[in-house]
């Protein structure tokens, strides 16, 4: 993959193995995605297919052991983060790049306010004083949508709703104006109405900040409202990678057609939902050649041997389906 002047991180080939119990989990294989400069970026997947693994390790937070990065490169504006020594990391991670976990409560520190843990996060990369420290919390929560927020400064993690609570992670990871955030499903956990609202605010910074996002999900529902791109991961590996238009109009992969054929549609009230058969295979055990073949009506002899390369769909969009690619041709 090259990249072009424009892309702010390029991860080219990253492969995450871990070590245990003599076996090695294969969790990311070979993954190549691109962020570009203000963009948003949807990485999609079934849980275990390693979207988390791969976000961990952009950021420098893969326990080794028993994490091994393999092979692959991490740029980060042309700098390769993992030659990074871990003070080196320190001055990216939360400065320049930026993350929102999935589950705040597990985050945010129980015994500490609010206000100190916005504040943590701006004394760890600049020098301020404590008035303007203390403006700048209250105008992260503002701009977050967080109301009282002069109050809400002086209250624990406990005495907030699971969205204030997520708005306050939004609010930690913008403290030093990153260039990109990371959000690892961080609507799973909430009610559809607060889903709404923290994908309305992911973009709404989006716009004022010129931030870049890479989003990583499950839910193609979620991806609809935000993406501009989309990757679709599986089993390690990326399947498909289009515009989010071409993606939902025009899936040229078996899989992404099955996360689409998943969604539910107002067409379809009352008939039973489309679900892929199977599950994700355990990254120790991977079968040989395209990791779906076993779950896909399509597969034939060849899926079963050999790991299909990127078929250039047209325009950008790529997909590692050489069956559906020759049917269209």
């Amino acid at each position: 993959m090259t990249t072009n002047k424009d892309t702010l991180l390029a991860i080219q080939g990253l492969q995450v193995y871990f070590r245990g119990n003599r076996r090695i989990a294969r969790a990311v294989d070979g993954v190549s995605l691109e962020v570009g400069q203000a963009e948003t970026v949807c990485l999609v997947g079934e849980s275990g297919c390693g979207k988390t693994v791969s976000a961990l390790t952009i950021l420098g937070l893969i326990p080794r052991p028993p994490g091994e990065i393999v092979g692959g490169r991490v740029l980060f504006k042309g700098r390769d983060l993992l030659n990074m020594s871990e003070d080196e990391m320190q001055q990216i991670r939360g400065n320049r790049i930026a993350m929102v976990f999935q589950e705040p409560m597990t985050s945010l520190n129980p015994v500490f306010t609010i206000g100190d843990q916005i504040a943590e996060a701006i004394a760890a990369h600049e020098n301020v004083s404590p008035v303007e420290t203390r403006n700048r919390c209250v105008d992260l929560l503002t701009d977050v949508g967080i109301a009282a927020p002069e109050a809400r400064l002086k209250d624990y993690p406990h005495q907030l709703s699971g969205g204030q609570r997520q708005r306050v992670m939004i609010a930690m990871a913008l403290a030093c104006h990153p260039e990109l955030v990371i959000a690892d499903e961080p609507t799973t956990a909430l009610d559809v109405t607060v889903q709404a609202q923290i994908l309305s605010l992911f973009d709404s910074l989006q716009k004022k900040r010129a931030l870049s996002l890479l989003y990583i999900t499950h839910d193609l529902g979620v991806v609809a409202k935000i993406a501009d791109r989309i990757y679709v991961m599986y089993a390690g590996i990326i399947v498909e990678q289009a515009d989010a238009p071409d993606i939902f109009h025009h899936p040229c992969h078996p899989y992404t057609k099955g996360l689409l054929a998943s969604l539910p549609a107002r067409g379809n009230r009352g008939k039973e939902l489309h679900s892929i058969p199977g599950q994700v295979p355990d990254p120790a055990y991977k079968p040989s050649g395209c990791p779906f073949h076993p779950r896909c009506d399509f597969a034939v002899a060849a899926c079963h041997e050999t790991l299909p390369e990127m078929c250039d769909e047209g325009t950008g969009h790529l997909s590692r389906c050489p069956v559906l690619y020759e049917r269209k041709s």
